[in-house]
This record gives C-alpha cells, structure tokens and sequence, in this order.
C-alpha cells in the first residue's frame, strides 16, 4: 500500500469523496453531517491510499484542526472492494503522523452509530469513545473517538 498527500482538489479525492458520501447518505437515509462540510480552505492534509501493484486508488482520509494540539480526521474511507485488509489503519496511522508532524498531541473523529467497521478499527487502534464534541454535540448518531498522540506536559 502507498499513502500519498494531495489536494483536497485531486480528481481521484474528490471521487472518492462522493463515493463515501454516497454510502453514507444509503446508511443513514440521508445527510445527517452537522456542523460545516470540510474545504480545501479547512483540511490540511489530505491523503490518498494506492495499491503498490496496480495504483488503484482505495481510500482517503483527511486531517482539519481543531486547536493548537488537536485535529479532526474527516473523510475517512476505503472502498468496498478494499475493506478487512488494512488499509484505514494504514491511512489512520498516515494521518496521525501527518498531525504529529504539524504539532498535534490528539487527534479527534466523529463516526456514526451505523458505522460498526469503522467503530471496530477507531477502538482497534487505540481510540477512547468521548462525549459527543462540537458540532456533534447534539446528534443522536454521532459516536465520537479521541486519541492522545503525544503525552502533555501538566
């Protein structure tokens, strides 16, 4: 698998984009998204997941700060055809890197409840179930995760 960054703009990120929206919007019978859609202007990282042997894309993740120490991983996704072999821990872990490089001590998500594989990976990986943040506060599908990333200095 090679992860590599590119533009929020990328043609092969913009597919895949809708195609995650696209499921999202048949498991939840619509766009239940709170808060405003990420922009080139407020992600900045974005990351593709390729397959070595044949460059077929098969995810995207993307990172928007939250705060000084804090990122968001927005648009998360690995193809159908792609899933149970790893790939969204290797773009998971891509994106913590990428945060890390960029000064971030935690990295925070939010997944829905009709989402199990993604829940199973977030918990797999280390992340800790939170009271819905921001945004989410309110929404009865919302299930959010936090990873501390780099110990604080208190």
């Amino acid at each position: 698998m090679i992860v590599e960054a590119t533009s929020w703009d990328d043609p092969v990120g913009v597919r895949l984009r809708q195609e995650q929206e696209a499921e999202i919007i048949q498991r939840y019978g619509g766009d239940l998204e709170q808060g405003p859609k990420p922009s080139a202007e407020d992600v900045d990282v974005f990351l593709i997941a390729r397959d070595a042997e044949t460059s077929v894309s098969v995810g995207c993740g993307g990172l928007r700060r939250l705060d000084e120490v804090t990122y968001e991983i927005k648009r998360m996704y690995v193809t159908p055809a792609w899933r149970g072999r790893r790939i969204g821990e290797v773009l998971l872990r891509a994106l913590e890197e990428a945060a890390i490089s960029r000064g971030a001590q935690r990295m925070r998500l939010e997944a829905g409840t009709r989402q199990p594989e993604a829940l199973r990976l977030y918990e797999r990986c280390g992340y800790q179930r939170i009271e819905p943040f921001g945004h989410y506060a309110n929404c009865a599908e919302s299930i959010c995760f936090e990873r501390i990333l780099v110990p604080s200095a208190a």
